[in-house]
């Protein structure tokens, strides 16, 4: 069964870091593209940024630009989000979406969430 499984977020003051992972398994390939999205209360979900796996390339909102950055380990099967000098305005449910390569297709799987809380 192919899942995807976020962890690494919890309670960090302003100014700190956390570092998200979005580990992989089930028979999986390789990971092809992953996106990190966050949905704040009351406000629409919010792409922070994009990692094309096999020519790393990333593309950030402008709002993490230069604080978050989005990696890889294809041997591990995971995805990182390392998130430094966190605002309070960071503050948000963190998702990871990817799109997996398993025999020759490319599927979309979500990961469950994981809430960063960012205190003052």
């Amino acid at each position: 069964q192919v899942q995807l499984v976020e962890s690494g977020g919890g309670l960090v003051q302003a100014g700190g870091s956390l570092r998200l992972s979005c580990a992989a398994s089930g028979g999986i390939d390789s990971i092809n593209v992953v996106h990190w999205y966050r949905q704040a209360p009351g406000k629409q979900r919010e792409l922070v940024g994009t990692l094309i796996t096999g020519s790393g390339r990333t593309t950030y909102a402008d709002s993490v630009k230069a604080r978050f950055t989005i990696s890889s380990n294809n041997a591990k099967m995971t995805a990182y989000l390392q998130m430094d000098s966190l605002k309070r305005a960071d503050t948000a449910v963190y998702y990871c979406t990817a799109e997996l390569q398993i025999s020759r297709r490319v599927y979309i799987y979500w990961g469950q969430g994981t809430q960063v809380t960012v205190s003052s």
